[in-house]
Formats: C-alpha cells, structure tokens, sequence
C-alpha cells in the first residue's frame, strides 16, 4: 500500500475492513472446553483488561479450590493502556507491549472462550456468545475495557466507521497503526486525534514524535485538554503539546470526509487520517444486561468492587486501570468463593500520574505540582514492564 492510498475513501475503509476480519477471525474459533462441572462453583471472568490479568496470575500461584473459571475474551492477546502511547510513538514493538493470553491461561488452569459477547442475561445467570451459545455462570466477573458501538458513533457522526481509526478497543487498533505509520514515512500526513482526556494527549503527541513530518491537531471538543487536572498542571501540557507542533483546537466534529473533518465553528479542517479517542463507552451487552450504571455511565460498584445491584457480580470500572482495584477485585473474589468477608477499598488519596509527552519524556503529576523529565520516562516504562512481568510472575 502507498501513498495514494490516502486518497478519498481506500485508506480507512481498507483498514477497518483488515479489522472487521480480524473480529470474524476471533469469532469463528470455538472454545475446545469443557462442559461446565454442575459439582462445583463457575466463575466466569468477561474480558481480558489489567484487573483479569491479575486475577489469571493469581490463580496461576494459588488455584480456586472447588472453582471452575471461564475466561471469555475474543482477542488473542491485550495491550494495557499504559503502554499504548509508547507503542504509537514507536518505542516498543507490538510483541514487547502485549500479553499473549494463552501464555496465561495455560499457567492458570482456566478454560478460555475464544469468541465475543453477545449478550448478557443476568436474571438466569448467562452469557451467550457470538457462536450462539449460552454459557452459565454462578458467579461473574468483568473487566471489559472499553469499546466503541460504531453505528450509534455514525449516527452522531457521520462518516466516522468510513474514514476514522477508533482506538478503542485497544487491541484492533495497535494492529492497524503500523500501516498508517508506514504511509507516513513515504509522505507527511495530516492527522487528527479527537479527544481530551490524558490519554488523547498522550496520543497526539505520540503520533507527532514517531511521525515527525506529520501535521498532528488535537481536536478536543468543547473542554480544554485534560480538563480534569488542576490548571497549573493543564497549562503544563498545554505548554508540551505546543513544544511538540501538536496544534489544539477546542472545538466539536460534525462529520468526517475522506481529506476533511467538518468544525462546528463552520470551518474544514484538512486531515488524511482521524484518531477516535473519545468515543469510548461500556460494550453494549453490559449496558443492556440490567446491571446497575454510575452517573458516569460506568459499572457500578461498592468498595468490595461487588455490584450494586447484582450480588453474584463482581466488576472493575472500564475507566479504572489501577493496580489498587486488580488487587482489591483478586482477594475479593477470592473471599467470595470461599464465603469469607469482603475487603473494602482503602480511603483514596491523591494519586501520582506518569504521562507520555511523546519522546523519551514524561510528566509526573500530583495534585498541583508536576514534573517532566527523560528519568520520568524512564520510571514509567521501568513500571508499566514490570507490571507486565508480574502477570507470569
């Protein structure tokens, strides 16, 4: 593929379509497992985000006794989010950002349902799968990540499933980055990232450093770039994404074309390539599945990470990747299982965030105060490996 694939509509469209058979692929391998054992317990773990890593490494170390455990995740493998910007800016390699899940499953004893979510009926305690099958659970476990419903996204607007990238989930996304990061070093592209939150900034400057000829704009809607940072700290990334020749515009989408995104301002920005980072949102089988949702639209959960509204279900927030709740989410589990009390979540305190400025950099934040530095970058990649390394510890 060359550069003139850029024009009108074959890049993305050629591109989503590599991801669309990809899903198929995933899709069609049918769990070899076993039927469940009506003699024992079945937990059933959805998805494969960080807080299920955990919970496989843990059982890898420490079985479940009288426990069967299911995990159903579609994808092959995970790539934390954490690590993704580094990935983007082409500091890693696909194979040093992702966890092979079957590396996992086979040092934890678990059985693993290779195909996608259909749907979620908690009143009978099932999950059916995208083969047709039902698969009954005693108790359950999410952590999902995020997803993208692309038709309710085109619905608001139009011409994104067509001519953009959305970057969640993760795992589709780093498979087709590498091809847009090929056609930018036979020609500069223009490319814009749509979002605001840290992440989106990560992102935008990520792209800017591995594609340093690129026309990078980070179009974050009607809030300023990382919004929920204190100001002293969101004009510091502010400050990054200009010394980096990442251009901001606080404005709004209306509809993307195959070279231009439409402003709400009335104005065209030209663009090769769109970046949907902030179209995430809970798959649509767990907003239907009667499980209670916080005002954020999000799973909610009390301070032993059980649901609300279902006690059989256990879950982590989609937007919640910290390494306190994996942990909280394993012992509890551990405890339900076994009929012993429930952990709380300890008092929260203010947290220290490492966040990518792009190239060997980084930004360390708490509170008011920050910090940035090549050692920054260091430690954040010391942690997020190690973090990895844990899981087949």
């Amino acid at each position: 593929m060359d550069g003139s694939a850029l024009q009108a509509t074959p890049l993305i469209a050629r591109l989503e379509n590599c991801d669309t058979q990809m899903q198929k692929s995933a899709d069609s391998v049918v769990s070899k497992s076993l039927p469940v054992n009506q003699l024992t317990q079945h937990l059933v773990l959805l998805g494969a985000a960080s807080a299920h890593l955990r919970v496989l490494a843990a059982l890898a170390a420490k079985p479940l006794p009288d426990t069967q455990v299911t995990l159903v995740a579609a994808q092959p493998y995970t790539l934390p989010g954490p690590l993704l910007p580094g990935f983007i800016a082409g500091h890693t390699t696909l194979d040093d950002c992702t966890i092979a899940l079957g590396r996992l499953v086979e040092h934890s004893g678990v059985r693993w349902v290779q195909l996608g979510i259909s749907r979620l009926d908690t009143a009978v305690r099932a999950v059916h799968l995208s083969d047709g099958s039902a698969l009954p659970y005693d108790w359950l476990s999410i952590a999902s990540g995020l997803a993208c419903n692309r038709e309710q996204v085109e619905r608001t607007l139009p011409g994104a499933r067509e001519h953009a990238l959305f970057v969640h989930p993760v795992e589709p996304f780093a498979a087709l980055w590498p091809r847009v990061a090929a056609l930018g070093d036979q020609r500069p592209l223009r490319l814009t990232v749509m979002g605001h939150d840290a992440q989106a900034v990560e992102i935008a400057m990520a792209v800017r450093h591995r594609l340093p000829q690129a026309a990078v704009t980070l179009l974050c809607g009607d809030v300023p770039p990382a919004a929920v940072f204190p100001p002293p700290v969101r004009q510091q990334l502010l400050l990054a994404l200009k010394d980096r020749g990442v251009t901001v515009l606080q404005d709004h989408a209306l509809a993307i074309h195959a070279d231009t995104v439409e402003l709400g301002c009335g104005a065209s920005l030209a663009c090769d390539v769109v970046l949907l980072a902030d179209r995430s949102e809970l798959p649509t089988w767990l907003t239907s599945s009667g499980l209670a949702l916080d005002g954020s639209e999000d799973l909610a959960v009390d301070a032993s990470l059980r649901s609300t509204s279902h006690g059989k279900v256990f879950g982590v927030p989609a937007r919640d990747a910290s390494t306190r709740s994996a942990t909280l989410l394993v012992r509890n589990l551990q405890a339900a299982l076994a009929g012993k009390p429930l952990q709380l979540a300890p008092l929260q305190t203010t947290p220290v965030r490492l966040i990518s400025l792009g190239g060997p950099t980084a930004m360390a934040t708490w509170g008011l105060y920050s910090a940035q530095g090549n050692w920054i970058w260091r430690l954040k990649n010391w942690l997020d490996h190690r973090q990895m390394s844990r899981y087949f510890g």
